[in-house]
């Protein structure tokens, strides 16, 4: 058996060693347009910040070490142009000596991957405008980087890319500025997550231009001027196009092959195309999303690696079904960590779910322990059948723990309320003895008898300032002085009870708090008492920088006093 793969990286490479451990006497191909065949893509930002020291350190296998383990057949800067699925050729051309020839092939796989979109704007071919998706790419960026020693940068498009760029960039001294139609950063976030986000960025000196669009771009002496539709153009040294990536799908359309949303590729649980002994794997192939079961495009490392392991075992004979990708994704963004799996509310909207949520801010481990750090949690479920439907955290220690641990619970079909059984491992440094994910499902679980109700940041402005209702903080005198919803009247938890009195039973009743808990609390208590409550989810904490985002884009009275 002949086995063509084209494309290496991650659903590429992982198939073919695969292929070779089921297979001793398979003959494989494997041809690589670019001059790496299997290469950390996700490390390349760190290596242009130089967090990355030694190039050699981005290459995890080379033509000479698949050939010297596998005896695997790898061809680098070489392109297939075009197949013929019927013949069951391919056309490759030899980029450097310019010749063309046919290879034959018994299966054959598509790993193309995606290519950086490049929008047709003006000037996007300036030597100082940018794409980062390939180690070129990379060693491009660094030896600008090192010989003009540029001071500011534009980055279009605030995703993975867009962020670890501007991380590394500014970390070496460069003024950053991002610039994308979005008023958000992150799209797997909901906005009022990213807005702990855009606060970090903020914090390390990276101006956010949200909500603005590049039209194009015009070399200007030395530097590139961004042009924006409604703003003045932007000066810098250089500028980054990461706006997102494009599945890199011409050689499936032109074969014939069915394509999906966006012009990837359609391939069944087996990983096959709509041709017969033809497969293709990782960002050019259109997938299942797990929870919504709506089809999607998800360009991540782990589900391109799955993929290229059962188109393997498929070839060899086997049986291997890959069915579906939940999104879970992780990012450092300078001090912070923020993590997501599932759908978030937008997506949820979307499709059509009706759902409910909870937010909470727990400690990374024992409070007591030194060192804890708040985490920012936010959980979305499904309200008919409690199903898990996403999860999104930002904070500086124990996220990407937590965000693994709900990520397998939506995998197995786990309940919001089964997350209170997690039986998670604890001591002080690591984590506390109820761990934030089983406080998730406390919260829920509570939501879902009836013993407590909640309201969300969006309902703040529009609560009755009439007096018709009840509007209490129970924070201390000193926070509520620090800062406070407009028209909340202050009394502390601990001094609620003897002021009972002073509360009108037939008035409902809207707590807040810092983070939740006490609000929590004070619910329970009033709730015991004939009083009809509901608390603030996320405390005060989540109303403020939301607000505070919402501030820095677009000042308007936000309902704060002392913000």
């Amino acid at each position: 058996m002949k086995v063509v793969i084209v494309g290496g990286v991650a659903g590429g490479a992982s198939a073919a060693a695969r292929i070779r451990r089921l297979d001793e006497h398979a003959q494989i191909v494997m041809i690589e347009r670019s001059g790496y065949v299997s290469y950390a893509n996700c490390g390349l930002p760190y290596y242009v910040g130089g967090v990355i020291v030694d190039r050699d350190e981005l290459t995890l296998q080379t033509p000479e070490s698949f050939w010297d383990r596998f005896r695997i057949d790898v061809r680098v800067r070489q392109e297939v142009t075009a197949i013929d699925p019927e013949g069951k050729t391919v056309t490759v051309h030899t980029l450097d000596s310019g010749k063309f020839y046919t290879e034959t092939y018994d299966k054959l796989i598509l790993a193309p991957g995606a290519k950086p979109t490049v929008p047709a704007l003006s000037g996007v071919d300036s030597e100082r405008v940018f794409t980062l998706r390939t180690v070129e790419d990379t060693l491009r960026i660094r030896r600008f980087v090192e010989d003009q020693k540029p001071k500011t940068a534009v980055l279009a498009g605030g995703g993975f890319i867009g962020l670890e760029m501007a991380e590394n960039l500014a970390e070496m001294g460069i003024a950053v500025t991002i610039v994308q139609r979005p008023k958000q950063l992150l799209a797997p976030l909901d906005a009022d997550m990213a807005s702990f986000v855009h606060a970090e960025v903020r914090r390390h000196g990276v101006v956010l231009r949200l909500g603005e669009t590049v039209t194009g771009f015009r070399q200007d002496g030395d530097s590139v001027l961004t042009l924006l539709e409604e703003s003045e153009p932007l000066h810098s040294d250089m500028v980054l196009l990461a706006i997102g990536v494009t599945p890199d799908t011409h050689l499936a359309k032109d074969a014939g092959l069915r394509l999906g949303i966006r012009g990837s590729i359609v391939v069944n649980e087996r990983m096959e195309t709509s041709a017969p002994d033809i497969y293709a794997v990782g960002d050019a192939v259109e997938v299942t999303h797990f929870v919504t079961g709506q089809k999607a495009l998800i360009s991540l490392a782990g589900p391109a690696n799955k993929q290229g392991r059962i188109a393997a075992d498929n070839i060899c004979g086997g049986n291997s079904r890959f069915t579906g990708s939940q999104g879970s994704s992780v990012l450092k963004v300078f001090d912070l960590t923020a993590a997501s799996t599932g759908i978030n509310e937008k997506t949820a909207k979307a499709a059509g779910i009706a759902y409910e949520k909870v937010v909470l801010f727990p400690a990374s481990h024992a409070s007591y322990y030194p060192g804890a750090q708040s985490l920012t949690m936010k959980a979305l479920y499904e309200k008919e059948t409690l199903r898990l439907l996403g999860a999104q955290i930002v904070g500086r220690e124990g996220a990407d723990k937590r965000i693994d641990v709900l990520a397998t619970a939506i995998r197995a079909g786990m309940t919001a309320l089964e997350l209170t059984e997690l039986d998670l491992a604890y001591a002080p440094p690591y984590s506390s003895a109820k761990d934030p994910v089983n406080m998730a499902g406390f919260m829920i679980e509570d939501l879902e008898n009836g013993k407590v109700r909640q309201f969300h940041w969006s309902d703040v402005e529009g609560l009755p300032r009439d007096g018709s209702v009840t509007l209490l903080d129970v924070r201390t005198e000193g926070e509520y002085r620090r800062g406070h919803l407009n028209g909340f009247l202050n009394i502390p938890l601990d001094d609620l009870r003897e002021h009972l009195d002073e509360l009108e039973r037939d008035k409902p009743v809207y707590v807040n708090c810092q983070t939740g808990l006490r609000s929590y609390l004070a619910c329970r208590l009033l709730t015991q008492y004939g009083f009809a409550c509901a608390h603030l989810a996320g405390g005060y904490s989540f109303y403020q920088a939301v607000m505070k985002e919402r501030l820095a884009q677009s000042p308007y009275p936000c309902g704060m006093e002392k913000l």
